[in-house]
């Protein structure tokens, strides 16, 4: 995110962590702001640059532990306002495989973050097979977060290495999960892809097309690919009403949840009014997207999931 940035997008970033440390370091400002957005349960989860792929593997592991013992300190004080989406060294695949238990084991956490590659490592690349094996054996949620895009030379200016390069490092991860058999092995597999799923679902007849007509295209999965892509579930941080319509009507209001991308100023502010501007969603589709299949992803009680 910094190496392929401008030097004007470096002086934004610079001006808005100013404005938006307090809130990514200070719980009770964020229990203030979820009161303002209508928000009774977040998911919380480690930033992206927190990931730490490009540690040693024994470094690796120490930080994210030393993250995931924050998220439990977090939620073990607040137990009804938060759940703990915890990191993982996805980077040394056996620790994250022994991490993954441990959270969800030892400490009651909900799911895991990754980004849609991995030091070098596509998703589906053989040595992730246990790790995905485990999160399906858990029942737990993934949730894939781009942190910009890892070829960025080309995007450096006008924050393309966000505004573009975010949504195509996850198109790019989720079509390796999907053409590289992942989905094909873990069929129970639960995975949340941010920013509405990146461009792959506005876009995906090219790769049904491609599947129907190119043997390289049917290497690892037996059926078309948006098959795969319709057991994805993706948030609602769209931006457009329109947008979230098309995801509804294409993978169904019980495929999307709320997200905020909470508190960067790609996010949004008031989550729960976008739902509203929709025109076309009804009311159970409301409720569905803003708490019902969190509640159910996440297991967490219904009373708690839903604003009344």
């Amino acid at each position: 995110m910094a190496r392929f940035s401008s030097e004007a997008t470096r002086e934004v970033n610079r001006r808005q962590m100013e404005t938006i440390a307090v809130k990514l370091t200070s719980v009770e400002a964020r229990l203030a702001d979820m009161d303002a957005m209508g928000i009774d349960v977040q998911a919380i989860s480690p930033a992206p640059p927190q990931y730490h792929y490009w540690t040693e593997p024994e470094l690796g592991r120490e930080m994210t532990r030393l993250i995931n013992q924050r998220l439990a300190e977090i939620v073990a004080q607040h137990p009804d306002r938060f759940v703990a989406i915890g990191a993982v060294p996805l980077q040394a695949p056996e620790l994250a495989v022994e991490e993954l238990e441990r959270i969800v084991k030892r400490l009651g956490f909900r799911g895991v973050e990754i980004a849609p590659h991995v030091a070098g490592m596509e998703l589906s690349d053989p040595r992730l097979r246990k790790f995905f094996a485990k999160a399906e054996q858990l029942g737990v949620l993934i949730f894939i977060h781009p942190q910009g895009f890892a070829d960025g030379q080309r995007l450096s200016d006008h924050y393309f290495i966000n505004v573009i390069g975010n949504p195509l490092d996850s198109t790019v991860g989720v079509s390796h999960l999907i053409f590289g058999g992942v989905l094909e092995r873990c069929p129970k597999l639960k995975i949340c892809v941010a920013h509405g799923g990146g461009y792959l679902p506005a876009y995906a007849g090219r790769m049904d097309h491609a599947w129907a007509n190119r043997p390289d295209c049917r290497l690892h999965i037996k059926r078309k690919p948006t098959s795969y892509l319709k057991r994805l579930y993706f948030d609602t941080i769209v931006y457009t009403p329109h947008q979230l319509e098309y995801l509804v009507e294409q993978y169904g209001s019980d495929h999307i949840l709320t997200g905020t991308d909470y508190p960067y100023d790609m996010g949004m502010s008031d989550p729960l009014g976008f739902l509203e501007s929709a025109p076309r969603l009804g009311r159970d589709a409301r409720e569905a997207i803003a708490g019902g299949n969190a509640a159910r992803l996440l297991k967490i009680a219904r009373r708690r999931a839903v604003r009344q």
